[in-house]
């Protein structure tokens, strides 16, 4: 825990998901809330999409899901999505083209449903 689920419209062919994973990972990790490896995201570049009712190619989207365990406060929980937030916009493409909206939400999940176990490798 936690898992970052980052989602984005195809149509941001400059957008570096792979980057903006790492920021929001550092992000996550200096946030003190969790431990480093216990930290895990991945990205999907999403090709079906609309936004709002427009027909138009230059609207995009980037939005994050972080799903953690219940318990944190809502404080908390505010941080985390600023933090989230901010790393993403620092890798949203800088195209005045383009009309990008970038959020992120808070997934709390029940501790009594979820089951983890770690088996650490050999290096």
């Amino acid at each position: 825990m936690p898992h970052l689920y980052l989602e984005y419209s195809d149509n941001l062919s400059t957008f570096d998901a792979a980057a903006a994973l790492l920021q929001a990972n550092r992000a996550l990790d200096a946030s003190g809330q969790f431990s480093e490896i216990d930290i895990k995201s991945r990205a999907y570049a999403v090709s079906c999409h609309q936004v709002g009712t427009a027909s138009n190619p230059k609207r995009a989207f980037i939005h994050a899901r972080l799903a953690i365990l219940e318990g944190r406060s809502e404080a908390v929980q505010q941080a985390l999505a600023q933090q989230v937030l901010a790393a993403l916009l620092q890798h949203c493409p800088d195209d005045p083209a383009l009309d990008v909206q970038v959020s992120c939400e808070i997934q709390q999940i029940a501790r009594a449903s979820y089951a983890k176990q770690h088996r650490c490798g050999q290096p």
